[in-house]
């Protein structure tokens, strides 16, 4: 697995293919690794690249929670991107990967072919829920720092947004949960936490960029969150997945293998 150099930050990334390149970003305490059973069907038709986010998995680790912050974040994503020649992409993120997937395709239109928000937000609407949100990303930075990894896995997996997991999901999630470091996740959240992270739901409108708004029926706040996105976006599609719910790469590999096959070929998108 290379790691590639932008921004002086270092960035570990996973290829596989040949063809059009689609870029994959995780989600908050993921890694490319996350990413591997869907690649290995992709990678027939097109370049899959995934890569490890600041903080997560074996990317660098900066000291300044400033350094993690959506502007410097998409930056890194455009340098790579630009760097390893994977331009213009198919652009795929989820949860929090697609905060910043939904970020960078606003600030650099030119470098995404279409994007796919799976289970994702443009953030929160009112500087009043930004604060409100933002206090408690700090507080759960704290207690990753405060009471180690082991027990904020604990308490992350438990989670009822998790809930339509199998315990066989988790217990596969779990030791790669477990690699990423205390000082990186707590500060992602403080950097790239949705408390933090501009609003974009005023962009919506002028994105000209063909969209994928894949949500799933088991998790009706994404939904709701997916439908409002797609009513803002001329050119977008919502997909609801009947029996997913928040990791719907992983919990519906094979449905969601299916929709991205049919996306990524123009013709049947079309």
């Amino acid at each position: 697995m290379p790691t590639i150099k932008v921004n002086g930050a270092h960035y570990q990334i996973e290829s596989r293919g040949e063809g059009e390149p689609l870029l994959l970003l995780h989600g908050f305490t993921g890694a490319a690794a996350n990413w591997r059973p869907l690649m290995s069907v992709l990678a027939s038709s097109c370049r899959v690249i995934a890569v490890d986010l600041l903080g997560h998995g074996q990317s660098e680790i900066p000291s300044a929670p400033e350094r993690y912050q959506m502007p410097f974040a998409a930056a890194d994503l455009a340098a790579l991107v630009t760097q390893i020649e994977a331009t213009p992409c198919h652009l795929l993120g989820y949860s929090m990967g697609g905060r910043l997937a939904l970020y960078v395709a606003v600030h650099y239109p030119h470098l995404v072919r279409t994007l796919i928000l799976e289970s994702a937000s443009p953030g929160l609407r009112t500087p009043e829920e930004r604060q409100m949100r933002q206090s408690s990303d700090e507080a759960l930075a704290h207690r990753i720092e405060t009471e180690g990894i082991e027990s904020f896995v604990r308490y992350w997996e438990a989670l009822p947004l998790f809930s339509t997991q199998s315990p066989e999901i988790r217990a596969a999630l779990r030791p790669q949960r477990l690699r990423n470091s205390p000082l990186g996740l707590a500060n992602s959240l403080r950097g790239m936490g949705t408390g933090v992270q501009p609003s974009l739901w005023e962009a919506l409108p002028h994105i000209q960029i063909p969209t994928l708004i894949l949500t799933g029926a088991l998790d009706p706040k994404f939904k709701d969150i997916g439908a409002q996105m797609a009513a803002l976006m001329p050119t977008s599609t919502q997909v609801i997945l009947p029996n997913g719910g928040h990791t719907l790469h992983l919990e519906q590999p094979s449905q969601v293998v299916a929709v991205l096959e049919r996306w990524l070929n123009p013709v049947t998108r079309g």
